[in-house]
């Protein structure tokens, strides 16, 4: 299930417990809560089934509606899909790079056709952190300070849009905040 929590950025320097100061697994809480500061959020329904053996190509043209809207309306070029399992042999170090507080001078945008991630978005006084699973699409705005954990055995496949034909390209902001906060297991 989806879920949004919030917490005090500072929070995490006085103690080792965070107390969040809100909580939704409302996918119409969160949406709200998230456009607040800019974040979009929305939830997608595939017009195929989809699974863990389903190709990259089918996975585009089961969702191809949903992304020709999204190109449209942020000028998107590049589309592509990344899956990580359990068993791709650099997956200590990918979570590593993606935990590092970094921003991006586009936009990033995913859609979780299964599995799960958690973004943390470094938001003035605030860390949000939004649990996002199979059917959710986020879109951080460029140049927001945030972080990324697909947990220690990761099992996702995401839709990905680019501004950038390059692709993902970080600002790592040498911040050691994400390391103060909770991660997936």
């Amino acid at each position: 299930m989806s879920q949004l929590t919030i917490f005090q950025a500072n929070q995490a320097e006085h103690s080792n417990v965070q107390k969040s100061s809100f909580q939704s697994s409302d996918p119409a809480q969160v949406a709200a809560k998230l456009a607040q500061q800019g974040i979009r959020f929305e939830q997608w329904q595939a017009s195929a089934q989809i699974d863990a053996s389903t190709s990259n190509d089918a996975i585009l043209t089961a969702y191809a509606a949903d992304i020709e809207r999204l190109q449209q309306q942020g000028g998107y070029v590049t589309v592509d899909v990344i899956s990580l399992s359990s068993d791709h042999p650099d997956k200590a170090a990918l979570r590593q790079k993606f935990l590092a507080e970094h921003t991006h001078s586009e936009d990033e945008v995913r859609f979780f056709v299964r599995g799960e991630g958690l973004f943390c978005l470094h938001l003035g006084d605030h860390i949000y952190q939004v649990l996002c699973q199979q059917n959710d699409l986020i879109s951080v705005p460029a140049n927001t300070p945030h972080w990324f954990d697909m947990g220690s055995e990761p099992n996702f496949t995401a839709i990905r849009l680019f501004n950038n034909p390059e692709g993902w390209v970080a600002n790592f902001t040498g911040s050691d905040i994400a390391s103060r906060f909770p991660l997936l297991a």
